[in-house]
């Protein structure tokens, strides 16, 4: 059997120049990450999120059985932002901008809960760094994450 090499930006070039059922041929062969360009276009479910974290919601729930559901929610956090940031840690020695969705609640039962933005901090801040989305497109994934995870947000501060 003989092997084909292609390379990923002639793929990318086939990809974008052909029609539904070769996209869909292309997915099969490479895997749609391979095609993706922005990462808020290819997480759309909780699915993606688990499958981006090399795990499945199976392997995740029987992890966190018998865990508060805030604190399997808030390992869930951790989940949504090492999507979202491609698994890496922030850099916290250089002088990029980190970002972390802040919430308001308007009563314990957490009717009203909903999200508003920390655009900037000083070095000072309490929040963890796997918590911190990061990167060249942060603000813009840390919104995107927020507004499709928004439930799952909630849990982790309301339950």
């Amino acid at each position: 059997m003989e092997t084909l090499q292609i390379s990923k930006e002639n793929a990318v070039k086939a990809f974008e120049a052909t029609n539904a059922k070769g996209k869909k041929l292309l997915s099969n062969l490479f895997g749609k990450n391979v095609f993706i360009k922005n990462i808020r276009e290819r997480i759309q479910t909780i699915q993606d999120i688990f499958e981006l974290n090399n795990t499945t919601e199976e392997a995740f729930n029987e992890k966190w059985n018998g865990f508060e559901l805030h604190e399997k929610a808030n390992a869930f956090e951790i989940l949504i932002v090492a999507a979202y940031c491609g698994g890496g840690m922030p850099d916290f020695t250089d002088d990029t901008r980190k970002y972390y969705p802040r919430f308001v609640m308007g009563s314990p039962s957490g009717v009203g809960f909903s999200y508003d933005v920390f655009v900037y901090w000083y070095s000072f801040s309490y929040v963890g760094a796997r918590l911190v989305f990061h990167g060249p497109e942060a603000y813009e994934n840390m919104i995107d994450a927020v507004e499709k995870f928004l439930p799952q947000y909630q849990q982790s501060r309301t339950t």
